[in-house]
């Protein structure tokens, strides 16, 4: 087996492709990579990495279990967090996902629990923990025991 050790490949033209084992890894330009996905379509490395995540936990006072590019995380009352991004996404225009999980049973007549985002900025976002009734669609806040969120986007 032999070793290679560099600091640089230059390619031979705009797009410089390498190949790990059958997979090619293609640079097309500036700070855009893509690597073959499942089948034969290219996938952009940087557009599929998620860019924060955070696993908060609330038994009275909160504190983050784990996360990655997190500044802080503030209770702002019942079922209502603000996170603050470390290294700040481009623009608003995100995408979050997430959910709870060791959450109350109100009653019967509770139709699903969520999260969704109140208010969200380059460098945060709030998260609302709620019931929605079955009835009348009303949401009732809580406290959840975890609550956890993902962001996908363009990192600043």
């Amino acid at each position: 087996m032999s070793t290679i050790i560099t600091d640089t490949i230059t390619g031979k033209s705009t797009a410089t492709t390498i190949t790990i084992g059958s997979t090619p890894v293609v640079s097309t330009s500036a700070n855009s990579m893509t690597i073959r996905g499942e089948g034969t379509a290219q996938t952009s490395i940087q557009q599929g990495l998620c860019k924060q995540w955070i696993q908060l936990v609330d038994t009275g006072s909160i504190s983050t279990a784990d996360s990655f590019n997190v500044t802080s995380l503030t209770d702002n009352g019942t079922g209502d967090y603000s996170v603050t991004i470390a290294n700040d996404m481009a623009n608003a225009n995100y995408s979050l996902g997430g959910m709870v999980t060791d959450y109350h049973i109100v009653d019967k007549n509770t139709a699903s629990n969520g999260t969704g985002s109140q208010t969200n900025s380059a460098g945060a976002y709030t998260i609302a923990c709620f019931y929605v009734a079955s009835t009348d669609g009303s949401r009732t806040f809580l406290d959840e025991n975890r609550v956890h969120v993902q962001v996908f986007g363009d990192l600043a």
